[in-house]
């Protein structure tokens, strides 16, 4: 799909959203996890690299702006500017251990990354808060309701977007889809493996930090649920029901991962288990994630309408 109506899909969902959403906090989470899952998306879709160290790049960015915002007093963009920055520095670190691997080493590594900087955020207590996070995380004052603060999310997670479209498109976005199919047919190319995993990781933690900082201020709180496992979890399976290899596709995911999550839990405590049940029967049933299952229902119509317009015409002929 030409990235100009891929843009003009995430633009009409972020403008849809207001519409038919009563809250603007869920609405904000939407786009917000949209953008960890493209993060995700870069890394998984377009490089193959399945990387559950997410978690570290959404919780630096959210500790960051925390930090910042609380203790130093730093104008806010200056503090969303260090979230990414941080979330990329984190990723250049974590990317230039575990690109020097492949397949269950490279996981196990970004897993085992994972792992310590949880470790690391609940010990370093003062620091982070520990078990408490940090807390009174404030916003702006043209941001003081949460739907003034989701126009601000919904222009910050285009411009993202429109972004990542570009490095999609390009010269080093279609490397990173060489590499992904087939890495020593690149290699022997003569393109430099680690350079271009090491720069998807450095954007992809870019992004991600960029959405854990939107979260802090979204809630007010830095959590220590941020820097869990749990978290660089929840990024792959939201990236995975949208499908991946498609950025429109990860802002699908998010929606319904969000939306669904939400819903669940006012019908029962333990609401985990049915999002469980129903996200085996999406793996089961959609492996191309809701992306292809709507490409695969766009083929099937244009394929009647096909059949139904040469039916007369073949019919014409014939008489």
């Amino acid at each position: 799909m030409p990235k100009k109506y891929t843009f003009l899909l995430a633009l009409i969902v972020a403008l849809a959203l207001p519409l038919f959403m009563r809250s603007g906090s869920l609405a904000s989470e939407v786009l917000i996890y949209a953008l960890a899952a493209l993060g995700c998306n870069l890394l998984l879709g377009y490089t193959g690299l399945l990387s559950f160290g997410q978690g570290i790049f959404f919780g630096l960015g959210s500790y960051t702006i925390a930090i910042l915002l609380t203790r130093l007093q730093l104008p806010m963009p200056l503090a969303l500017l260090a979230a990414i920055g941080m979330g990329a520095l984190g990723a250049a670190v974590v990317g230039w251990v575990a690109i020097r691997q492949r397949g269950t080493y490279f996981v196990m590594l970004t897993l085992a990354f994972a792992q310590m900087f949880y470790f690391i955020a609940y010990t370093a207590s003062g620091l982070t808060g520990g078990d408490n996070g940090l807390l009174d995380v404030p916003r702006p004052a043209f941001m003081d309701t949460p739907w003034k603060y989701y126009a601000f999310v919904a222009v910050i997670f285009l411009a993202a977007f429109a972004l990542l479209l570009k490095v999609t498109d390009s010269v080093f976005g279609r490397t990173l889809l060489a590499i992904r199919d087939n890495e020593d047919r690149a290699a022997a190319v003569g393109y430099d493996l680690k350079r271009f995993k090491l720069l998807a990781f450095v954007i992809s933690g870019a992004v991600t930090g960029l959405a854990g900082g939107l979260h802090a201020m979204m809630t007010g709180i830095a959590p220590l649920s941020n820097a869990e496992y749990h978290t660089s979890e929840m990024i792959l399976v939201i990236t995975v029901i949208g499908g991946t290899g498609n950025l429109f596709a990860s802002v699908l995911g998010s929606a319904f991962y969000v939306l669904l999550a939400d819903w669940l839990s006012t019908l029962w405590p333990r609401w985990l288990l049915l999002l469980g049940l129903l996200l085996i029967g999406v793996s089961i049933g959609m492996q191309r994630g809701l992306w292809g299952l709507g490409e695969s229902a766009w083929r099937r119509v244009f394929r009647k309408t096909a059949a139904a317009t040469e039916a007369p015409l073949a019919q014409g002929e014939k008489a």
